[in-house]
Formats: C-alpha cells, structure tokens, sequence
C-alpha cells in the first residue's frame, strides 16, 4: 500500500508534528519508529522498508524541532534540533500523542516501539510512563541512561585529526558522515548545546520499577549495539538489560554486540544483518 507522508497532528503546546504512515499490505503488527538528535525520520528509509516488507505498519515523526517538523517550528534550518517550548518533557509527550493515534488507528495489533540514539531514550521514557502501550521495545544505539553510562561529548574523540569531518562516529562509511553533512535536514550541533544543561538532564532515569507488573505483560525487549559506539556502547547496555531484568522485571531481553560498528548500526556496513536480526527477533514473538 502507498506511504502517507506529511500528515500531522498539534501537540499541547501548539506545535505541528510531522509524520508518514508506511502501510503492510498485511499487517501483523505497527512499529512506532522514533529517531535520534539532529536528524529526522526520512534517514531510515532502508530500516522501514523492511519492516513494512515484513509485514509491519511503520508510523515515524520528525520529533520536536527537528526535521520538517522543527522547520514549521522553526523556520530556520540554523536552529534545528531546538525543541523549543515546553522542553524535553513537550517532546516526550508529543511522541505518547502519537502513540495513542496509533493505538486508535490499528486496534487488535501489537505495537512495538523501535527507537535509536535519542530516540531509544525517548522509547525508554515512554515505556516507563505507560508501559501497558506497548508489545514490545527494539533500542539501539542506547544505554542506561545515567550520567555514568551515557558519554555525550566529545563522542569523535577517537577519531580526529586533520582530516576528520567531526562524524566519523555515525559508522565506518565515510559516506554515511558525508551524507549526514550534506542533509538539510540535518544538524551536528552537539546534544549539550541544543538542549541545555536543564533539559539535556531529563534524558536520564533508569528503567521503572515493576514494569513487567504494570504493563501486565511481559515486555520483549531488543538491545542492539556496535562495539564501537561512543554514546553508550556494550557495558551501558548490559549494564541497561541487566536494569530491565532487576528493577522491571522483564524476562525476555536480548542484547546483539555488533563488532566493529560505530553509533548508527542501520548505517553501518553490517546493516543487512541488522536488520536480518532485528526481523528474525520479530518473527519469534509476532510471527506472521
């Protein structure tokens, strides 16, 4: 079926959140695709093919400030990645909204939350604030999110020097950072600065406790990191599973270490495994 693109809805504050409908023809399950700092939604399209391939609904919004979204805010390509009023919490509750549209839109089907970077902070706000909306969570490029685990500057540190562009930490194909470079769309300007020292704080938190309790299910949770990524990187997450496992009470989690991968794995030169993986993991808890 045809993708919807630019629908929108109005968040509490007045703002206009953008996003695209990508239809199964067959649906067995939506995913709700949330995406990272100074990016956008459109950068995923390989990711949400293949999910809708699959057989999976994929709804995705450029969130607060960002993308097309945060040029109707905005109005001005300098200030993407600025959430504006209302903050980090705003954007956190404009990504529930769209939760809940979907949730009218596709009754009697799971909805699993799949976020990256950012994205997978916001999938783990959201999880914590109503986890009984969810059938399960895909993160990646994630962590615990404390200020012991989380890394956000200089994340190009390993990699500088005189002919470093700034974002060879994205994934080891150089054109990756050209073409983030080159998106419009797109900014670089570090999550610190875009946020502020207060709202950049609301990131972190650690997984609710008794969630599997009060979502009344258990939750399936998928944690997917390179090896070599500098946000977070493999002992933030395990250190994350192993949150999810104690303080929530989650039994199925599985964590996928990709060796040699930077931030951005659906990216990365090993993305067709991937995304195998993340489809294989799909089909054992929602088989077609």
């Amino acid at each position: 079926m045809p993708s919807e693109r630019d629908l929108h809805f109005v968040d509490d504050h007045g703002v206009e959140i953008v996003y695209d409908v990508h239809r199964a023809d067959t649906p067995r399950g939506v995913v709700q695709l949330l995406h990272g700092v100074g990016e956008h939604a459109g950068r995923y399209a390989a990711l949400i093919d293949a999910l809708v391939g699959a057989g999976f609904t994929v709804y995705a919004d450029d969130h607060r400030g960002h993308g097309r979204t945060g040029m109707r805010q905005h109005g001005d390509a300098a200030k993407l990645g600025r959430l504006g009023v209302g903050g980090h919490r705003a954007a956190v509750a404009a990504c529930a909204q769209l939760t809940r549209i979907i949730r009218d839109a596709n009754p009697g089907l799971p909805l699993i939350l799949l976020g990256h970077s950012w994205g997978s902070f916001l999938a783990q706000i959201l999880l914590n604030l109503d986890p009984a909306a969810y059938d399960a969570v895909i993160l990646s490029g994630s962590g615990l999110r404390t200020p012991t685990s989380l890394n956000f500057l200089p994340l190009n540190a390993r990699w500088k020097g005189p002919d470093a562009t700034g974002v060879e930490w994205l994934a080891t194909d150089p054109e990756v950072g050209r073409a983030f470079l080159e998106d419009p769309l797109a900014t670089d300007v570090p999550i610190q600065k875009l946020f502020g020292v207060v709202e950049g704080a609301r990131i972190y938190g650690l997984p609710r406790r008794g969630l599997r309790a009060a979502a009344g299910h258990d939750v399936p949770v998928l944690l997917m990191v390179g090896s070599d990524d500098p946000v977070a990187g493999p002992l933030s997450v395990h250190r994350l599973a192993r949150a999810y496992r104690d303080r929530a009470g989650l039994e199925d989690i599985t964590t996928l270490v990709y060796p040699g991968a930077r931030h951005e794995i659906f990216n990365e030169v090993q993305q067709a495994q991937v995304r195998a993986d993340l489809l294989a993991w799909l089909d054992r808890r929602f088989p077609a």
